[in-house]
């Protein structure tokens, strides 16, 4: 899949195409059956598939540090793009011209002039431009004297309503990850490169692997059984991850640790996913480090029966 990176990268080979605009966060249902409708145009009208998404996200520009955190880095995102079939994404960097472009400038710039637009699908709740003054409506009319068709999709209801980003940060942050496996379609995961740490993990007998962290806010917090893919080893291993600040020990940024049971060897600098399995508990304050030290142990314990019965035949 090709990455083009701004407007002022769009080439003349690059017109000519179906096309979907959003922030696409999370990937999750609703937004893969609209990309899997797009994929399905773009095979019918033997056009490549192009989806155009933002970075930083409009919330984050607008919203700074109060920004609903990301449920997804933008290289998983890419990565979900290509397997989905898409053919192209254009990362456009959200900044203040981006932030006060007129919506019919957009269109034009964006989609006419730079994309050569044939087919747009976009969400039913969708708004652009300045001050998000571009709608729908606005799209269709602007689609019909340019030759390009605008569809929209209705979203993808579960249990009743609507499957959506900020549903399933809810259902993270008061640690349900069951529902919010449901609305993803798969479970939540987190990635990212081990980082050295302080290696208190390791003086008391937890060795932990530190995933740094490309975003401002973790959308959850707690203590989880995970399975852990390490890139460039075959096999998923079980561990025991918080997700939080670390309060005995005075933290004060978001961090992922990961201790992987039964694993020793020297994986800095790798990138991993971390999936979440089941929560354990929430993050605590505990009044000494020994008692946190035994609690990671208990911890460990659970973890281990847990996996061990999810790998017993029924």
């Amino acid at each position: 899949m090709e990455l083009i990176r701004g407007l002022h990268n769009l080439k003349p080979v690059h017109n000519g195409c179906v096309a979907s605009i959003g922030n696409y966060d999370g990937l999750h249902r609703g937004h893969r059956s609209v990309l899997e409708r797009l994929v399905e145009r773009g095979k019918s009208m033997e056009l490549p598939v192009t989806v155009v998404t933002f970075d930083p996200t409009p919330q984050e520009y607008f919203m700074g540090s109060d920004a609903p955190p990301r449920l997804m880095t933008l290289r998983d995102k890419v990565e979900v793009f290509e397997r989905l079939g898409v053919d192209r994404a254009l990362i456009l960097w959200f900044n203040d011209d981006l932030a006060m472009m007129r919506p019919e400038d957009f269109v034009n710039r964006c989609l006419i002039e730079g994309l050569g637009v044939r087919h747009l699908i976009v969400g039913d709740d969708f708004r652009f431009g300045y001050r998000r003054q571009g709608d729908f409506g606005l799209l269709q009319a602007m689609g019909r004297e340019a030759g390009f068709e605008v569809q929209s999709m209705d979203g993808l209801l579960e249990a009743g309503e609507r499957i959506s980003s900020s549903r399933i940060r809810a259902a993270l942050a008061d640690g349900d990850i069951e529902s919010a496996a449901k609305l993803f379609g798969h479970p939540f995961s987190i990635t990212g490169r081990v980082a050295h740490g302080d290696r208190r993990g390791r003086f008391w007998g937890f060795p932990t692997a530190n995933i740094k962290m490309c975003r401002r806010r973790l959308p959850l917090t707690g203590v989880y059984a995970v399975s852990v893919d390490i890139e460039g080893v075959g096999d998923a291993f079980p561990g025991v991850a918080n997700a939080g600040v670390r309060p005995t020990v005075d933290g004060v940024h978001p961090l992922l640790e990961v201790h992987l049971l039964d694993f020793s060897s020297q994986i800095y600098g790798h990138h991993i996913r971390v999936t979440l399995v089941h929560k354990l508990r929430d993050e605590q304050r505990f009044e000494s480090e020994q008692a946190l030290r035994e609690q990671i142990a208990a911890d460990v314990v659970e973890t281990r029966a847990l996996f061990e019965k999810m790998a017993t035949p029924s």
